[in-house]
């Protein structure tokens, strides 16, 4: 039985959402809302031949020193929002809102390269959506709506509903952002980049369940 106060989202929900679809999650159809959508947000002006040279990611930097960044304030209430809806805080694991998964996507649809400006068509296209669509059902806005109420409106696109495509894109961008943060990969149980004594190889009942008995050495 979950522990979850109501309308909290539970945290396995948001880890099926992550998971499912593992092989269609790559897809985003181009037009996904159709007319649905309240109208295309505008992107920032990154047109002419090229886009210069990639930046120094050696160098540290601030949020804005590589390109113009795409979230407002109020886009910024939203992303966050939504990050959170699909990687929650539970325990000793913090939210993906925490450790800056919002911020990540910013800089990822700011970006000048072309697939990073057709992720930025879909998000803002989608903040949009998701904004009109929680403000018709519940009368306030998706960060403003209760957990349940996000619940709902995710839920329904994780399962193919109106605004799929997006879901489906911007849960990936959140996803790659938190696993990828240290408090992503302590989640998951990641150990690799650690110095070990000794390596036994891998468990043994893991290579007979994947049929590679006969390829492993120990």
């Amino acid at each position: 039985m979950s522990t979850q106060p109501p309308g909290r989202i539970d945290r396995r929900i948001a880890i099926k959402w992550i998971l499912a679809a593992g092989a269609g999650a790559l897809l985003v159809e181009p037009r996904w809302l159709g007319a649905a959508a309240a109208g295309p947000a505008p992107a920032p002006g990154t047109q002419g031949a090229g886009y210069g040279v990639d930046p120094d990611l050696m160098t540290p930097h601030k949020p804005g020193d590589f390109w113009p960044l795409t979230f407002t304030e109020s886009d910024r209430r939203l992303a966050a929002a939504l990050c959170d809806s699909i990687v929650p805080a539970e325990g000793q694991a913090p939210s993906a809102s925490a450790v800056g998964v919002h911020d990540f996507i910013d800089e990822w649809v700011s970006a000048p390269y072309p697939a990073n400006r057709e992720d930025r068509t879909t998000i803002m296209e989608g903040f949009a959506w998701i904004e009109a669509e929680s403000r018709r059902r519940f009368g306030s806005g998706f960060a403003e709506s209760g957990g349940a109420q996000r619940l709902a409106l995710c839920g329904e696109a994780a399962a193919g509903g109106p605004g799929s495509g997006f879901f489906r894109r911007f849960r990936d961008l959140a996803a790659s952002g938190y696993f990828t943060t240290p408090a992503g990969l302590r989640d998951i149980g990641y150990v690799g980049n650690v110095p070990l004594a000794k390596f036994d190889g891998p468990p043994a009942e893991l290579v007979q369940r994947l049929g590679l008995a006969d390829e492993v050495v120990w």
